[in-house]
């Protein structure tokens, strides 16, 4: 898939939605005990990149410094499922501090008034964060309502 192709899936309405929502991502990775892992977890989509944080002594940095291939998946089973799958490779930085992805990250769902105790709290807990930066290199937008699905889906309609 080519850059273009990346950025038209990107930028369709409804996977800008989903890239702006607060439900969770989920993270696949290879372990290092070289199985796969499949995790919930916060992202900001900072126009570029989809960024998520965490404490640099977690096994996921561990296992994205010697495998950064990662899938990331946002979807809904609201009414009209929709799904945004993405592929590309992961590239982690050490932060002192807390980083502002994931501050965006985490508060995205939360209600204004809790925001400067959660923040206050993240800050005295960690003195360093892990920023894992993933760059879509592959990515595809569903709309199973809109009928925007697999495309082995529609063959398999066309054949019935």
């Amino acid at each position: 898939m080519d850059t273009q192709d990346v950025a038209r899936e990107l930028n369709d309405p409804g996977a800008q939605e989903l890239l702006s929502s607060a439900t969770l991502a989920r993270l696949a990775y290879t372990g290092k005990d070289g199985f796969p892992r499949a995790i919930p977890i916060g992202f900001y989509w900072n126009g570029s990149a989809v960024v998520v944080c965490t404490a640099p002594i977690s096994p996921k940095v561990a296992a994205l410094s010697a495998r950064p291939e990662v899938a990331l998946t946002i979807d809904t089973d609201a009414p009209g499922a929709r799904s945004l799958l993405i592929r590309g490779l992961a590239v982690i930085e050490e932060v002192d501090g807390i980083p502002e992805e994931y501050i965006r990250a985490s508060t995205k769902a939360m209600n204004p008034a809790q925001i400067p105790d959660f923040e206050g709290h993240v800050r005295s807990m960690y003195k360093q964060m892990s920023r894992i930066s993933i760059t879509p290199r592959w990515a595809r937008y569903y709309d199973f309502e809109a009928g925007r699905v697999p495309g082995f889906l529609l063959r398999l309609a066309s054949n019935s």
